[in-house]
């Protein structure tokens, strides 16, 4: 009797360990990050290089589908995905960012704002992203925030996202991003201005 128990209690118990680690991977568990098992960071930004290869095991592909990214072959793109500010502080709607960069070892690049669903957050804004050719050549920056800032050039909307992430696409990367791109990658950096009710820190 007792060896049937714990036979059933390692059964059951595998079970909930292979399911838990299941959700949290595809980013089905409450509070998980679907992308933060990244194998690459380069400032705070999150890769995982196995997207779009024939390496990316069953986990991979369940992150992949549940972000909505279109996991193209890693010599046509690559994805970096960051979800806090350049103080380490979680991105959030109640406050206001400059995002700025300049150019990339890449074809064309994007970044698009995500919520805490993976999802294009429901507004009207038409302003979710900004991409190479927007941005032009050299320098660039834009503010993140839920209203437009008078003034302000470039402009991501973060009305009604919540908390929520930015994803970097790079199309067509450079051979030496593939292969060195702590070395090659200089990614834009996310300066909290200010938040409802504080100052930036």
């Amino acid at each position: 009797m007792r060896r049937f128990l714990a036979y059933l209690f390692a059964v059951v118990a595998g079970c909930a360990l292979g399911l838990g680690s299941a959700l949290a991977m595809a980013g089905l568990w409450p509070g998980a990050n679907p992308l933060a098992f990244g194998d690459v960071e380069v400032d705070g930004w999150r890769s995982d290089f196995a997207i779009g290869s024939e390496a990316a095991d069953p986990y991979t592909r369940a992150r992949v589908a549940r972000h909505g990214l279109l996991a193209l072959a890693k010599t046509e793109a690559v994805y970096f995905t960051r979800t806090a500010d350049d103080a380490g502080q979680p991105l959030r709607e109640t406050c206001r960012y400059r995002l700025s960069g300049g150019a990339m070892p890449a074809g064309w690049w994007s970044v698009t704002l995500y919520d805490a669903q993976s999802m294009l957050p429901p507004n009207t804004d038409e302003a979710l992203s900004i991409d190479a050719s927007r941005a032009g050549a050299g320098r660039w920056e834009a503010v993140i925030a839920p209203e437009r800032p008078l003034g302000a050039g470039h402009w991501i909307s973060s009305r009604n996202a919540g908390a929520f992430d930015l994803t970097l696409r790079l199309y067509m990367p450079e051979a030496a991003l593939l292969e060195r791109p702590l070395h090659t990658l200089v990614p834009p950096q996310i300066e909290r201005i200010g938040c409802d009710g504080e100052d930036a820190a």
